[in-house]
Parts: C-alpha cells; sequence; structure tokens
C-alpha cells in the first residue's frame, strides 16, 4: 500500500469508527428520547458508513498500476466512486426534502408529535461535534492528497452534521416552545438539503467530466506549452492532448526540435521535458510525446 492509498485508508477507517458509533447512539437516542428525527438521523449516519465502503473498496482498486486491460491504469476507478458518492448525497438530501414536506404538512393539518427528552437533543449536540471535526479532518486529508473522492466523503460526514442541527432545531423547539414547533425541524431540513444538493452537484460535475475525458482546464495546458517550451532545443510544442484519470494526469503532444539533431539528442531533449513536467505537476503524471524535425528552421 503507497503513502497516499495509505492516508486515505486511514481517515476513511477513522469516519467509519465514527459512524458506527454515531449510527448506534442516534438510533437509540432516538427511541428512548422519543424523537422520530433522530432516529431519521441516525439512518442518515448509517448512508455514511455505505459511503465510507464505497471510498475504501473503490480507492483500493484505483491504486493497483496497470494491467492488460487497464493500459493508463485505473485511476477512474476513483473517479467513479466520487460520483457514487455525490449520486449518494443527493439521494439522502431527496429523502430530506420529502420526509420535511410529509412532515410539514402533517403539522399544519394538526398533527401531533410526542415531545422528546433531553438524550435526544443531547445526542444531536454530539453528532454536530463528532462529524464537523470528521468533516475537516477528511477534507484537509482529501485535498492534501488530491483525492475527489475523500473531499466528497468528507461533505457526506457534513450533511450529517446538517441533518443533526435540523434535529436539534426540532428537538429543542419542541422541548421549549411545544409540539407545534416540531416545524421547525423538517423546516430546516428541507433549507440544509438543498445546500448539500448544491454540494453534490459540485463534486458530481468535476467527476462526469473526467469520465467523459474533459481536458484539462485551458490555464493548465498553458502552463504545459510554457514549462515544455522552456527547456532548450524545443521549438514548440503542439497536438497538445490532456485529461486527468484519477489522481494522475494523462498529456499527448508533438514536440518540435531541430531536424539535424541524432535520435539520441531528441531522444534526450524529449525527457528533460517529461522530468519537467513530471517535476511540476506530480509523479503520477502519465507522458507521450512524439518527435518532429523543425523543417522550417
Amino acid at each position: 500500500m503507497d503513502a497516499r492509498q495509505s492516508k486515505i485508508t486511514k481517515v476513511t477507517l477513522v469516519g467509519t469508527a465514527v459512524n458506527v458509533v454515531l449510527t448506534a447512539g442516534k438510533i437509540a437516542a432516538g427511541i428512548v428520547g422519543r424523537s422520530s428525527a433522530m432516529v431519521s438521523d441516525g439512518i442518515h449516519s448509517l448512508s455514511d458508513l455505505v459511503s465510507d465502503i464505497v471510498v475504501l473498496i473503490f480507492v483500493h482498486i484505483s491504486s493497483q498500476g496497470k494491467d492488460e486491460s487497464h493500459d493508463f491504469g485505473h485511476g477512474k476507478f476513483e473517479t467513479f466512486a466520487t460520483l457514487m458518492v455525490a449520486l449518494l448525497l443527493l439521494l439522502v438530501a431527496g429523502k430530506m426534502i420529502i420526509s420535511g414536506i410529509e412532515d410539514i404538512i402533517s403539522v399544519i393539518n394538526g398533527g401531533i408529535i410526542a415531545t422528546p427528552t433531553a438524550i435526544a437533543l443531547w445526542a444531536a449536540v454530539a453528532s454536530i461535534v463528532a462529524k464537523e471535526a470528521l468533516y475537516h479532518y477528511t477534507v484537509y486529508v482529501g485535498k492534501k492528497v488530491d483525492s475527489p473522492v475523500v473531499v466528497a466523503n468528507a461533505w457526506h460526514h457534513r450533511s450529517d452534521a446538517f441533518s443533526s442541527i435540523g434535529s436539534l432545531i426540532g428537538i429543542g423547539g419542541a422541548m421549549l416552545l411545544g409540539n407545534k414547533f416540531t416545524i421547525l425541524d423538517p423546516i430546516a431540513g428541507c433549507i440544509i438539503a438543498i445546500m448539500i444538493i448544491i454540494s453534490a452537484i459540485q463534486i458530481a460535475m468535476p467527476a462526469i467530466g473526467e469520465l467523459l475525458d474533459v481536458s484539462l482546464p485551458k490555464e493548465m495546458e498553458d502552463e504545459i506549452v510554457t514549462i515544455a517550451e522552456s527547456v532548450q532545443g524545443v521549438h514548440n510544442i503542439h497536438e497538445l492532448k490532456t485529461h486527468r484519470n484519477g489522481p494522475s494526469i494523462i498529456i499527448e503532444a508533438h514536440l518540435v526540435v531541430g531536424q539535424h539533431l541524432t535520435v539520441v539528442e531528441a531522444h534526450d531533449i524529449c525527457t528533460e521535458v517529461e522530468n519537467a513536467l513530471i517535476s511540476h505537476i506530480g509523479q503520477e503524471t502519465q507522458i507521450s510525446i512524439h518527435i518532429e524535425p523543425d523543417t522550417v528552421a
């Protein structure tokens, strides 16, 4: 297991352990404390466990190198996992909105919900603190190792914290102001669900683009050209093609050099360009360069 995979596995296992405790604790607190909101919140934490399992499985696969059926490696498995986590976020948010609307309608029509007890309130507080801390830890690791799927999973943790905020509002409102104010819970839940949907879309769009082999942003491609042309002996670079493959970047290009150079000299220039790009972009960068003679010079 390489250092990158080790860090991702560690942060995901920490999240898994926290989610196991929170799932069991919140469901138990919801039952004992007469809070349907807290039971639902516990089920939401259960969806985080599914997300953690997806990350562990697909990051393990994506860390494998090239093989006979994957010439560029398994990087897109991590991208696919990112999309799966984003879709899971959308499903959770959609369920929160549907459930929230049903509860709002029920309260408006005179429905009565049993007043929850303090244990449910404290479970919500504990969940908010634990999941927000887990979000910051996970997103820090995700950005450090450049893993979109870990960042997406961090947002899954935060969505659970948001869900617990809605539960806290509903439980606290019902305890302090009476049953009619349990409507605060589904209203807050719907607002939070909309925020989760926006985050899920922001996570999903780059993953979809990567799976469709969308090129790198123009600024990055311009930077690649600048680095290549700064190497002595390179006249220009053209036919540049780029795309991401999970944690790595794939670059294909035609490199124009002097027409009177020997094969060895042209190869040495090509190697220097590759080393410069790898040094700047990262060791995972995969580069394929075609050498052309400059017939004008």
